[in-house]
């Protein structure tokens, strides 16, 4: 890869990826929101164009002319909080992120890459499981499976290579959504005893420097229309991660388990196989989860 179009590159996994390519020779060109660009630092090789979600379609009136080979897609409007469970944001999603593959070939780009997430293959199984009422965040995973439906076929169409990563649970410095990470830490810094469900459903986590270098190994090696889980390689119950995690930043505290009812989906272990993903990329997580845990538990500490 020698010169990248990163859109979201301004979010908390678009501007580890910018940092990630930049740092291994790669020219990037940045597309934020409405001009914000806080995480991103002036350096050689790139470049800031702003461009929101709408515009898409526009891109490649604003860029200035280069031998584009890459694309990246990032950029996601509701992916936390209530707007999760927006269906006409969720569905505009979808159609931005096709607006985005057609303006990546109107570039030259040979390969687009999309954020995908394993709340994919929740959703199926919620969707697909008699008797099941699933929850709103299932309609964000909705909108992700959609999303990679439409651009598989449209790649097709348009004669480029679509690889899909697909992210397990991201987490580390710089992430502030409310999401299980990040609350759990909130907790310990405050002294309180965080409460989970028993914790028996699957899960894996990775810590957003080995996410980074994945999404660059997959751009540079992954097969196109091949779908590549990101995870730690170690899935799991839940239970054991915030059971790491307690020793890691909290062995004071005592952590609750049962007393949160689970109402999502328990994919099978088989569902967090990374082995595609190191087999034709080389990619292994290298941060564990209790080390992840601490690292991030600091940066909270920095931002009161």
């Amino acid at each position: 890869m020698k010169n990248v179009v990163v859109t979201g590159a301004n979010g908390f996994v678009g501007s580890s990826v910018v940092n990630e390519l930049l740092a291994n020779g790669a020219s990037v060109t940045a597309i934020v929101h409405n001009g914000h660009r806080d995480r991103l630092r002036d350096q050689a090789g790139l470049d800031i164009v702003s461009c929101d979600l709408e515009g898409m379609r526009e891109l490649p009136g604003l860029l200035a002319e280069k031998p584009f080979d890459t694309f990246y897609h990032f950029a996601w409007a509701g992916s936390a909080g209530s707007e999760r469970a927006d269906t006409r944001l969720q569905l505009n999603n979808a159609q931005w992120t096709v607006d985005a593959l057609r303006a990546a070939k109107d570039l030259g780009c040979g390969r687009f890459l999309c954020a995908g997430s394993i709340m994919e293959h929740e959703t199926m199984a919620a969707a697909y499981t008699q008797g099941n009422r699933p929850g709103p965040g299932y309609i964000y995973g909705g909108g992700k499976l959609i999303a990679h439906v439409m651009c598989m076929s449209v790649a097709v169409q348009l004669g480029i290579e679509l690889i899909w990563p697909e992210i397990t649970n991201a987490y580390g410095p710089g992430e502030r959504s409310p999401r299980l990470i990040n609350t759990t830490i909130q907790k310990c810094i405050r002294g309180e005893e965080p409460q989970f469900t028993a914790g028996t459903q699957k899960y894996d986590f990775v810590y957003i420097d080995d996410l980074a270098r994945a999404f660059r190994l997959i751009g540079e090696k992954g097969k196109p229309f091949h779908e590549y889980l990101i995870g730690s390689g170690t899935a799991r119950p839940l239970r054991q991660f915030l059971e790491e995690m307690q020793q890691a930043i909290a062995p004071n505290l005592t952590f609750r388990f049962g007393d949160v009812p689970f109402t999502g989906v328990d994919l099978p272990l088989s569902q967090f196989d990374c082995t595609e993903t190191e087999r034709d990329t080389g990619f292994r997580a290298e941060v564990s989860f209790g080390e992840g845990c601490r690292r991030t538990m600091e940066w909270w500490k920095e931002q009161e």
